[in-house]
């Protein structure tokens, strides 16, 4: 299980999504439903541009909220992808796998970002795009698309 607000979802995490899927015979993309956050894009719409970008027999889309390790249960994944960009992810990224292993028992596996995608983020994708900037590098098509209608 992949999971994230993929808020919009980023061609970091389409490689992430990528590579998980050589490694498993299925991958779940968990996209989170957070109350409390802010979101550019609905839940629902969030869950449909992930399957419209990656969608298929082996990779599906699924949306969560509450604790991460419920829907992993729920959904029957003994593993979590987490991908890293660099030092402070790991911090964060590690000590949120101690926990959610302490929890459940499930395992974290760790895949790092590949370096042209490292200092690619939803929010900073966001910002760039609400000031008219061009995104289009960072973010699969079908996801630019959903942006400009959003935000134009």
């Amino acid at each position: 299980m992949f999971a994230g607000s993929f808020d919009p979802f980023t061609n970091g995490h389409l490689d992430l999504v990528e590579r998980a899927a050589v490694l498993f015979d299925e991958v779940l993309v968990a996209v989170g439903d957070n109350p409390a956050k802010r979101t550019l894009f609905t839940t629902a719409e969030r869950v449909a541009m992930v399957t419209e970008v990656v969608g298929g027999d082996r990779i599906r889309s699924v949306s969560f909220s509450g604790l991460l390790v419920d829907a992993a249960s729920a959904h029957g994944a003994g593993v979590l992808i987490r991908g890293l960009r660099g030092a402070a992810d790991m911090d964060l990224e590690g000590r949120n796998g101690l926990a959610n292993r302490d929890l459940s028992g499930v395992e974290t596996l760790f895949l790092l970002s590949a370096p042209q995608w490292s200092f690619v983020s939803s929010s900073l994708v966001k910002e760039i795009a609400a000031h008219g900037g061009d995104v289009s590098g960072y973010v699969p098509p079908a996801v630019l698309a959903a942006l400009a209608r959003a935000l134009h």
